[in-house]
């Protein structure tokens, strides 16, 4: 059994481009012809060091406060249509994410609520719902829950993700960072035994925190 915890830019083209080689390797090892079990859970990741990244990466300087404000009402806002999204089945949540990132991260579409609705209703979703739960009080504690989840983790900056590779003996999760991202995961996934001789040595030992519950220990892979 194994769990994913990805942590992500609701907006942003590199999480757009790691989810698409995640969830083709998943689909290539986790198949219906597998026998092993996979979860992958994304949660959009918002916060004032996402939001500063975002500005470095594309440009912008950080001292220019209308535009750090419009970026991350904008992001927040996304943020929230994803777990809208997402009140609709982990599948609907999933493809309205990488829509919406590829509309506006790869295609440079302004984003704009009309266009998370437009993008919703291209994948089947029940819009008059969507646009129900959209401004619900569900939705916006269910984003700031994903958002307590990262800050006990330690996790400030996206893409990043948390795994649990329960095939080993050792009750623990891998944070993963950097630009090596999916390789990490594709390592751990494949690690049947308990030693984690793979990672190098790597490991360094942060939070005794785990995303559901237990005393598990989690450990930091950067690159």
């Amino acid at each position: 059994m194994i769990e994913i915890y990805l942590f992500v830019n609701p907006l942003g083209k590199r999480c757009f481009k790691l989810e698409q080689q995640l969830l083709q390797f998943i689909g290539e090892e986790y198949g219906k012809k597998s026998k092993d079990k996979m979860q992958l859970r994304f949660l959009p990741l918002v916060n004032l060091q996402t939001i500063g990244d975002v500005m470095q990466s594309t440009g912008i300087s950080q001292k220019n406060l209308t535009e750090r404000n419009q970026l991350f009402s904008m992001t927040y806002s996304a943020a929230l249509d994803c777990k809208a999204a997402q009140f609709q089945g982990k599948k609907k949540g999933r493809q309205f994410l990488i829509k919406l990132q590829e509309a506006v991260g790869c295609r440079k579409l302004p984003y704009s609520p009309a266009l998370a609705e437009s993008l919703f209703a291209e994948i089947g979703g029940d819009l008059k719902m969507f646009k129900e739960d959209r401004q619900s009080e569900f939705v916006k504690e269910a984003f700031f829950s994903d958002q307590k989840i990262a800050r006990e983790m330690g996790i400030t900056k996206h893409p990043s993700a948390v795994v649990y590779n329960y095939s080993c003996e050792h009750d623990f999760g891998v944070l993963i960072e950097g630009s090596n991202t999916v390789r990490r995961i594709k390592e751990i996934c494949k690690t049947k035994d308990d030693s984690y001789q793979v990672f190098d040595g790597e490991h360094l030992h942060t939070n005794a925190s785990r995303l559901n519950s237990g005393n598990s220990h989690l450990y930091l892979l950067s690159n």
